[in-house]
């Protein structure tokens, strides 16, 4: 592998990587050099099929490029289970499944446990919240096995270690191999699970018809696969079961384990900096002062603007997908001029940007003032993008940050007796 520096103006914006003397990835690692392909050009870049061709088995093929047209009309269709008065009836969910986790830490210190797997445990929370939140049921995950929930682990797992092993990136021989025999069955364990779900939702509609079955949804929380079965185009055409399952595959296998790294990591860093956790907890007491109850609601979440730039500067420092990659579908024009042609593959580094020290002075170090209003008022818009940008963006971002502003405040808050929920005041959650 080669690779070749570039500069502009005095401050590097990519690198072209050479795998053989055949197969060129430029990776970008600059606002400027970002912004042509996310932004200007994002209709005629759609994403690289080498690595989203692994989950074509797990969540159907629409990561291929024929599909990237019908993946537009899903979007759009999908745009209102992400609307803020979708998501406000979530925040109960949020709070019920931080205070399972905070239980298990508590019975965990009484038994004499001094450590535990953080990101376990907090993967764990995120899919038994995702699976009330996607499916409206209650799997009971944090304290009793469940064969869906390891089948989703599993899966992420055998995808992430098969893009390791040049090898097992041959179908054929990944079929063969013991990865992708567990791969297979925890796929057909998943796709059970949400067909079986999908199949008897739709009856229930069809037997019910749409206003008796919407009218038994009053009162209740309406989950993702609720909002899918209504969802219609702007012809009038709604998402088939197959469609249908294979949007909660994907919200299940996107949602959990990025918003479990996000949390992992903004503890550890809090953690590591103790003055920044006390000013988060000082500012979390303010919060739920007067309150009658210790939950969160929707309208706290504008109200702790110093956790907020903690999860902010954690999520720059650590972002939980590294990088995106595009192909190009004609010529795209970078800052120096210089024309990236049709058809390679770009890599969008999204931990380069944030760590690059031409747009982040000391970019390693943890500093939560960088989010300040008046600190970041001059950054480019894409010099902070944990969650991609453009069109193409993530969709579920704004779930993901509410919930981890719900589980921040909860784990941090100090009850009377002078612990956190989550154990002794002044322990590390890490």
């Amino acid at each position: 592998m080669q690779c070749v520096d570039e500069l502009v103006g005095g401050y590097s914006h990519s690198c072209l990587w050479w795998f053989g003397p055949w197969f060129p990835i430029l990776r970008l690692f600059h606002p400027e050099a970002v912004k042509p392909v996310l932004l200007e050009s994002v209709a005629i870049a759609p994403k690289d099929y080498l690595f989203y061709g692994f989950l074509k088995p797990w969540l159907g093929g629409r990561f291929a490029a024929e599909q990237w047209s019908e993946m537009g009309r899903h979007r759009c269709m999908l745009t209102p289970a992400f609307h803020f008065d979708i998501l406000k009836p979530y925040m109960k969910i949020f709070n019920q499944s931080t205070d399972i986790m905070h239980a298990k830490w508590r019975r965990l210190v009484a038994s004499g446990s001094t450590s535990l797997d953080m990101f376990g445990q907090i993967s764990l929370m995120t899919l038994d919240s995702l699976q009330k939140c996607v499916f409206g049921c209650n799997s009971n995950c944090q304290e009793t096995p469940s064969d869906y929930i390891a089948a989703i682990l599993e899966l992420s797992s055998l995808v992430v270690g098969r893009q390791h092993r040049l090898l097992l990136h041959c179908d054929f021989l990944y079929r063969l191999s013991p990865d992708g025999r567990h791969f297979r069955r925890a796929c057909d364990t998943m796709h059970r699970f949400t067909a079986d779900v999908v199949q008897r939702r739709h009856q229930a509609l069809s037997h019910q018809g749409r206003e008796a079955w919407l009218k038994s949804k009053q009162g209740r929380t309406v989950d993702f696969i609720d909002i899918l079965l209504l969802a219609k185009d702007e012809d009038g055409q709604d998402l088939s079961d197959e469609d249908i399952a294979a949007e909660a595959d994907t919200f299940m296998f996107e949602g959990h384990d990025t918003t479990a790294s996000g949390l992992s990591w903004v503890l550890y860093n809090l953690a590591c900096h103790p003055e920044y956790q006390e000013c988060c907890r000082e500012e979390i007491k303010d919060l739920l002062r007067d309150k009658e109850s210790e939950e969160v609601e929707w309208e706290d979440l504008s109200r702790v603007p110093f956790s907020t730039m903690c999860i902010k500067e954690s999520l720059r420092l650590h972002p939980p997908v590294t990088a995106v990659s595009r192909r190009c579908t004609e010529d795209i024009k970078l800052p120096d001029g210089r024309v990236l042609p049709k058809g390679n593959v770009c890599l969008i580094s999204i931990y380069g940007t944030h760590h690059n020290p031409a747009v982040r002075p000391e970019p390693q170090v943890y500093n939560p003032h960088r989010f300040d209003p008046e600190n970041s008022k001059n950054q480019p818009p894409l010099a902070f993008m944990p969650f991609s940008a453009g069109p193409r963006n993530c969709i579920g971002q704004n779930f993901a940050v509410a919930e981890m502003k719900v589980v921040l405040v909860l784990t941090l808050l100090p009850s009377p007796c002078g612990w956190t929920r989550a154990g002794p005041c002044g322990a590390s959650p890490s």
